[in-house]
């Protein structure tokens, strides 16, 4: 179980570092083959409804499948969507790859391969541990995916000292991720079929008794998605460059940083689930990153603007692995599968069709209005998140609350309180 895994971390590392480079060289490489921002917002959009039908698809039939499987296919998908951005110009072709294949405009992760990767890993380890290993998890994709966005440089430095065209070195980057699909398969490949199900009651169905909690968490995580889709990692370069005028390398390194911020934030996430709740630890961080987020179009400085986005993917990623614990916690483990994918689908449907949006946003002005509308939806998202599920807490919680109930109530039974008395 340990060597699947080690297995599946690595994998995440590899996805990682690709939709690091990708997100940020997916905007450069399309304006510079002539698409305005509302082309490169459809095609943004694109890359989030294909995959996330493709995942609410596979998470209702999963359950009859085998998830390694599964996996070896859609490392398929991620090669063949590095070649045809590599070799295809047009638009409508670019666009139908967009839909069936893999391609990130974001450096987290959207894609079938998050929901079946954290079901393999729920059932690879004790529910006590399960928080932590979600919380490795984050860490690797986000680590790897700040190294990738540093990478995002390497066609701007090999035009510069080479006689390679910039347009024909981004081309090849998008080779290099295909590579990176190819060698995530041969890691698939050497997963043992032990990790896929370690659950005493057949599968019968996708979902059972967890329904009705399964799909309010869809529709919150859909919310917080549509909002999210307004500042996805590709627009908000767009608009850096283009309200700033940052360069490519600058940006590569913003992203960098911020992706280790995020990445230092997730072990912080863990300690504050153990003391204060999965759910409290969800709101408390994500409700005052998007408080930066919102005043980030009101900076008057680049620097200032920076600080806001630095501080916010310091908080703003916290909830990451604590939402994933959860979701696997308050389901039953033969509905895991169906749980990851049905929440997560939905996050993708929900935050493809805010990019277009955002796009025509900012051909309209060059205000950050999508930042601002994204930030308040996401705000709302985490006041409706605290209210309605403050109470439903996951097994390992509900025993800690009990654990503590009877000590205290044992304590005051051997030493009740002690009323005063008058003399």
């Amino acid at each position: 179980m340990s060597e699947n895994v080690r297995l599946l971390l690595t994998a995440r590392g590899v996805r990682g570092f690709g939709d690091g480079f990708v997100s940020i060289l997916v905007p450069i490489y399309l304006t510079g083959i002539g698409f305005d921002a509302f082309e490169v917002g459809a095609l943004t959009t694109a890359m989030l409804l294909g995959p996330a039908v493709m995942t609410l698809v596979i998470g209702l039939i999963a359950h009859r499948l085998k998830i390694a499987k599964v996996l070896i296919t859609a490392t398929t998908m991620m090669v063949l969507s590095g070649i045809g951005y590599a070799v295809e110009t047009e638009f409508w072709p670019l666009l139908v790859i967009a839909l069936i294949g893999t391609l990130s405009p974001t450096a987290s992760d959207v894609s079938v391969f998050a929901p079946l990767e954290q079901t393999l890993l729920s059932n690879a380890v004790r529910p006590e541990r399960r928080t932590s290993i979600f919380a490795s998890y984050s860490l690797i994709g986000s680590v790897l995916g700040a190294i990738g966005c540093l990478f995002a440089s390497a066609p701007e430095i090999v035009a510069r000292i080479s006689l390679i065209p910039a347009n024909r070195a981004l081309q090849g980057m998008f080779l290099i991720y295909a590579f990176l699909g190819g060698f995530a398969c041969v890691i698939y490949r050497q997963l043992k079929s032990p990790a896929e199900v370690i659950v005493s009651e057949p599968a019968i169905g996708p979902l059972g008794p967890s329904r009705r909690i399964v799909f309010t968490l869809a529709a919150l995580f859909s919310l917080d998605s549509f909002g999210g889709g307004f500042f996805v990692q590709s627009l908000l370069a767009l608009w850096l460059f283009d309200h700033f005028g940052l360069s490519l390398t600058a940006a590569g390194s913003l992203f960098f940083w911020s992706g280790l911020l995020s990445a230092f934030s997730y072990p912080v996430a863990v300690r504050l689930a153990r003391r204060i709740g999965l759910v409290n630890t969800m709101v408390f961080t994500h409700l005052p990153s998007n408080v930066c987020l919102m005043l980030v179009p009101f900076a008057p400085t680049l620097g200032i603007a920076i600080a806001l986005l630095l501080v916010r993917s310091a908080l703003s990623q916290m909830d990451v692995p604590a939402r994933t614990s959860y979701v696997m916690a308050v389901v039953t483990p033969p509905e895991r599968p169906a749980a990851a994918s049905i929440t997560a689908a939905p996050r993708s449907l929900a935050g493809a069709a805010s990019p277009v949006l955002a796009g025509y946003l900012l051909g309209l002005s060059s205000f950050g209005w999508p930042l601002v509308i994204g930030g308040s939806l996401n705000s709302l998202y985490d006041l409706l998140l605290l209210f309605m599920f403050r109470k439903v807490r996951p097994p390992e919680e509900q025993v800690l609350a009990d654990i503590h109930g009877n000590l205290s109530s044992s304590y005051n039974a051997v030493n009740p309180p002690i009323t005063p008395t008058r003399t």
